[in-house]
């Protein structure tokens, strides 16, 4: 989905609605739960155990009792809360002209405040530079989804502009504390980043794991893992702005890149791991249909 000169919000979630969220209807049957919802938290009754059960939710007290396997039943809210903890550091603009990680961001924040706000939950969002930059308060309603929208395709422009910090390296654990301070009652947790931060901050995102229901998406770039061969060009660390000279056509060079890529994605799937969240990959060459899609499948068979 490329982009287009003078995106506006609302141009944004007229396009998202035509061509991401109805075909979502159809494809998840209006179940969004299965991608942005966890269990509830409300306790409702208790039944014999059934296979398939969650054994978490086994209640060991009623089960030694009666010598029967008895487990929790749950309410779901009937309204949730969702923070939308949104990564929009220098990284992000890496990737094709048309289709960078901050528009692949832009389209995910919107197309989830969308889809949860119509369901009358209040979305907020944090959105993240170098420091927290934005705090949009929960809401609901289509004006919401605009504003959170237009905050993010407001910093896409300026972020075009030459970077103003070179030498600064993004440190997620930044925003996660504040977003600790903020959900003050259990939400649900989106972080939409591509995770190219200065270490740490999975023991951030473990604490909120633990009273929480965090989903969290990575943006990634296929020229991340392997530069196309364009000869000697010169290369920009997004983060840093440190530049070098080098020859793409080298097979060696190319080799160190893939594995030096590599190497970055095994430890931000492990850092996730460590902190109990299943971390799911949104390239900006994937259709954002098919990727959601994706994604609730996979949500959905880790529950069951």
């Amino acid at each position: 989905m490329g982009s287009a000169p003078g995106l506006t919000a609302e141009r944004l979630l007229r396009r998202l609605e035509w061509r991401v969220v109805r075909p979502l209807d159809g494809r998840l049957q209006g179940d969004y739960r299965s991608l942005f919802r966890g269990t509830g938290v409300d306790f409702s009754d208790l039944r014999e155990y059934e296979p398939g059960d969650d054994p978490r939710h086994i209640e060991w007290n009623v089960t030694a009792r009666l010598d029967t396997p008895f487990v929790r039943e749950f309410i779901e809210d009937r309204e949730l809360t969702a923070w939308l903890l949104l990564d929009h550091s220098a990284s992000m603009a890496f990737g094709p002209v048309d289709r960078q990680k901050h528009l692949v961001l832009a389209e995910l924040a919107t197309t989830i405040a969308h889809v949860l706000t119509r369901g009358g939950n209040r979305v907020g969002a944090v959105v993240f530079d170098s420091g927290v930059e934005t705090v949009i308060p929960p809401a609901t309603g289509r004006t919401q989804v605009l504003r959170i929208a237009g905050s993010l395709l407001e910093r896409r422009t300026e972020s075009q502009a030459p970077a103003a910090r070179a030498g600064a390296v993004t440190d997620l654990a930044v925003l996660l504390r504040a977003a600790n301070g903020l959900a003050r009652r259990r939400s649900l947790l989106v972080v939409v980043s591509d995770f190219i931060s200065a270490p740490g901050w999975e023991s951030h995102l473990g604490r909120l794991a633990q009273r929480h229901e965090v989903v969290a998406l990575q943006v990634s770039d296929p020229r991340e893992f392997e530069l196309p061969d364009a000869g000697m060009i010169y290369v920009e660390d997004a983060e840093t702005g440190e530049q070098i000279f080098v020859d793409t056509s080298d097979l060696g060079f190319r080799a160190r890149l893939r594995a030096a890529a590599d190497e970055r994605q095994e430890a931000i799937e492990g850092a996730a791991r460590s902190a109990g969240v299943d971390l799911h990959r949104v390239s900006t060459d994937e259709d954002l249909v098919r990727a959601l899609v994706r994604i609730a499948g996979l949500r959905k068979r880790r529950r069951r």
